[in-house]
């Protein structure tokens, strides 16, 4: 494993909240919108984020993004725990050792950002995320 992180989600105050959270960090903010990072994303939609990074010293600090509008929400419970993978491989196994009396929320697959990506919620309540970026080419 690289590293792992805290994945915070918002209901359309991601921008607002990741923007407090760098300045009181005085670490650097990276975001993309829905609307910059998919194809067909409903008007109401387009301005919310799809993925934020705070990073200080080259270390990820903080994710984030928003839910779709009309997902559930519940504050408190906003978060997950992410693992950034060394392999695909990686990925596949921590998800099945993790998975073991949980539930799948999204079984791991190719992802179109150019991941292997998978969500689950353990059988302690506990929402992970695993992801394997796959290397760029030249």
């Amino acid at each position: 494993m690289k590293e792992i992180n805290t994945y915070l989600n918002f209901d359309g105050n991601c921008d607002a909240a990741m923007t407090f959270y760098s300045n009181c960090l005085g670490a650097e903010l990276q975001m993309s919108t829905m609307g910059n990072s998919q194809p067909n994303v409903p008007e109401n939609a387009k301005d919310r984020i799809m993925h934020a990074r705070i990073l200080k010293g080259g270390t990820i600090l903080l994710m984030a993004s928003d839910t779709m509008p009309g997902m559930p929400f519940l504050a408190g419970t906003n978060f997950s725990i992410s693992i950034q993978c060394e392999s695909s491989t990686e990925v596949d196994s921590v998800f099945a050792a993790l998975a073991e009396g949980g539930e799948t929320t999204m079984a791991p697959a190719d992802a179109f950002w150019g991941a292997r990506f998978g969500m689950l919620k353990d059988k302690f309540g506990i929402h992970w995320m695993l992801n394997y970026e796959f290397p760029k080419s030249a």
